[in-house]
């Protein structure tokens, strides 16, 4: 058959799939490597078989075959991973599901889940891969990648919420900025009393965000007990998987799976795929990165890592005010900057000490000092205004 006769075809199948399903235009190819998997590679055709049933055409690369899906057979992983690259640089899938991918630095997944306190999907950005190397900064990144993600599927202004994890403090001050300089965030707010946009445990039961930002680490151990925990952890059930790798510049959609990941689960992350064909998210994520590049997004993270590079300055020894009652306190500082914090406070002569809450750590101060003593710490950088 030669290129236009193919062409042809593929009009009128796409024609008769519009008319008996409803849905017009293109379906998404998505392929899957079928190989690897803890539970067999039937598994895997089973989460095929339930992708092309919502309007996904699956092309299944392993040893196995089925009538229904368009298969390539191969003797090995190697090999299967070789055939994904191939037909994700000939155009002839729109993306690929896989369990594992040397994803470059700067991409990373987002994840998406369903949250069991109300069985809402939840973005967790990101799950496997690395922004950056520097913590902050790849948490920053991070938040931008879900945005792109949720936007892409349909939540046209997605809540962020920043798990309560180390750099999250900082963190938010940068995306604080960056929402001041003009990038469009919206921050969630914790269903806890306190509010605020950090996260706790509950509110990642709960789905408080449609975003919600972590390391991958963190990320990676998120996404699997919140999609095997109804299994004991040896089968994940629930959700979407591991996500599709995003990063400035990157443009190949690969999405990512478990080797634990059952049939649902490679079903919803091929579906997953799809909805990242149909929602355009190379247009979205050049859209969203260009928003945060003109609200100076690498100016901050450059800002942020000078002054961490800086060498410590010889510490100067400051005397302890008098003690007195400390019952206020103040959040945001990080754990590894409560010591330096309270010895600025000290050199301005207001009384303070460290302490851990349960939503992390808090520098102590008296009720008279509060304003004061967080006004000195907001122009020393410890905390956000």
């Amino acid at each position: 058959m030669s290129k236009m006769e193919k062409m042809v075809a593929q009009t009128f199948l796409d024609m008769a799939r519009a008319l008996e399903t409803g849905e017009a235009g293109k379906r998404p190819v998505i392929a899957v490597t079928g190989m690897g998997s803890e539970h067999g590679e039937e598994n895997a055709m089973e989460g095929a078989l339930l992708a092309q049933a919502k309007g996904v055409d699956v092309v299944y690369i392993g040893t196995i075959t089925n009538d229904k899906v368009r298969c390539v057979t191969v003797a090995d992983e190697d090999a299967a991973h070789k055939m994904m690259e191939q037909l994700l640089d000939s155009k002839e899938v729109d993306g690929a599901v896989t369990m594992h991918y040397p994803f470059p630095i700067g991409v990373s997944t987002v994840g998406r889940v369903v949250t069991p306190g109300k069985g809402k999907a939840m973005y967790l950005a990101t799950t496997t891969g690395t922004s950056s190397t520097d913590r902050i900064e790849g948490m920053v990144k991070n938040a931008i990648y879900g945005i792109i993600a949720a936007k892409t599927c349909g939540v046209a202004n997605p809540t962020v919420g920043i798990a309560n994890v180390d750099g999250a403090r900082q963190a938010e001050t940068i995306l604080k900025k960056l929402q001041e300089n003009g990038y469009p965030i919206t921050f969630a707010t914790s269903g806890r009393a306190d509010g605020g946009c950090v996260m706790r445990g509950n509110d990642i039961l709960t789905g408080s965000a449609d975003v919600m930002v972590v390391d991958s680490l963190t990320g990676n151990l998120m996404v699997k007990m919140l999609s095997a925990y109804t299994s004991g952890g040896s089968y994940e059930s629930l959700g979407w998987g591991y996500g599709p790798g995003i990063g400035e510049g990157y443009d190949r959609l690969v999405m990512i799976v478990s080797r634990a990941s059952g049939a649902a689960v490679i079903g919803g992350a091929l579906e997953y795929g799809g909805q990242m064909v149909r929602g355009n998210y190379r247009k979205v994520a050049d859209e969203e990165f260009a928003k945060a590049n003109k609200a100076g997004l690498k100016d901050l993270l450059a800002a942020r890592k000078a002054a961490a590079s800086k060498p410590a300055e010889e510490k100067k020894e400051v005397a302890m005010p008098p003690k007195e009652v400390v019952t206020a306190a103040i959040a945001g500082v990080e754990v590894m900057d409560l010591d330096d914090a309270v010895q600025v406070l000290w050199g301005e002569g207001i009384y303070a000490e460290s302490g851990m809450g349960c939503t992390g750590p808090v520098i102590l101060v008296s009720e008279a000092n509060l304003a004061k003593a967080t006004e000195c710490l907001q122009k020393a950088g410890y905390v956000g205004e």
